[in-house]
């Protein structure tokens, strides 16, 4: 988990720096034909052979992502990375918050809340537009854990999020060929781009699959909380953008209030997983 995370930072900083020439939707669309050319070369998945029950979750999954990584970018071009992946992480938070279910789940709430406000500090020069488009994220993202939870149960090895990323690309392929058209993909703006493919989707995908087969997703929400920490230091490192003292405290908090979620997680009895079918 912590290495997906390292991984996802890098790779949407290094697609970041592709912006000024394909734009958001050009770096995810080029992401997600990286991640369908490794994933399904490497899984091969029956597709052909999928029941009902095994597709559902796979086309759901695809349709996910694909609306999560254009929020993700759009908000990282208006917002910056650290605040767009804090504000996203509310998804995973709300994930672990509502399976708990305990009253300490409302001091965290109101935990998490307080950073994020001390976060953002809404005022006039507020970009709310592209606040409003990482919390949309953020839903994106609850629905990707839940979702992969049920395509890896369903599907064996690396075959869901194969099928889920092959889903996606067919819902980029437009803006593929716009961007080609235009003759765009060309020099340090597609090797950003692939490498953002690599680096965003292709590991991610992998781990996080292999990771919620073996934790509850209540711990696999919290434990994401080192996500924020790391957008910052790759936003710092990756893209030059230096947070604000305020901005870092509301990281802060938000962390910390995983890391109690963390605590109570321990607490609760594991999800009963049911077999791969």
């Amino acid at each position: 988990m912590t290495g997906s995370g390292i991984s996802n930072q890098i790779g949407a900083g290094l697609g970041a720096l592709a912006f000024p020439v394909l734009g958001p939707a050009g770096v995810v669309a080029v992401r997600q034909l990286v991640a369908a050319a490794v994933l399904v070369s490497a899984a091969r998945p029956p597709v052909h052979r999928f029941t009902w029950r095994q597709w559902w979750p796979a086309l759901l999954l695809g349709g996910t992502i694909a609306l999560m990584n254009i929020c993700l970018y759009v908000a990282i071009q208006r917002i910056g990375l650290g605040l767009a992946v804090t504000l996203e992480f509310l998804g995973p938070l709300a994930i672990a918050l509502f399976r708990s279910g305990s009253k300490l789940d409302l001091l965290c709430a109101l935990s998490a809340g307080a950073g994020v406000y001390v976060l953002v500090l809404p005022g006039p020069s507020s970009d709310y537009l592209g606040i409003g488009i990482a919390v949309a994220g953020a839903g994106c993202w609850a629905a990707y854990i839940v979702l992969n939870r049920v395509v890896g149960q369903r599907l064996p090895g690396l075959q869901g999020p194969a099928a889920a990323t092959l889903v996606s690309m067919v819902l980029y392929l437009p803006v593929a060929a716009f961007v080609a058209l235009q003759g765009s993909l060309t020099g340090p703006a597609i090797l950003f781009s692939v490498l953002a493919g690599v680096l965003c989707s292709v590991i991610p995908y992998a781990a996080d699959l292999v990771a919620l087969r073996r934790v509850r997703p209540a711990f696999f929400g919290v434990f994401m909380s080192i996500n924020p920490l790391l957008a910052a230091l790759s936003g710092m490192i990756v893209l030059g953008q230096i947070l604000a003292p305020h901005e870092w405290l509301g990281i802060s908090l938000v962390v910390a209030t995983n890391a109690g979620a963390i605590a109570l997680a321990r607490r609760t009895k594991p999800d009963a997983i049911p077999p791969a079918g």
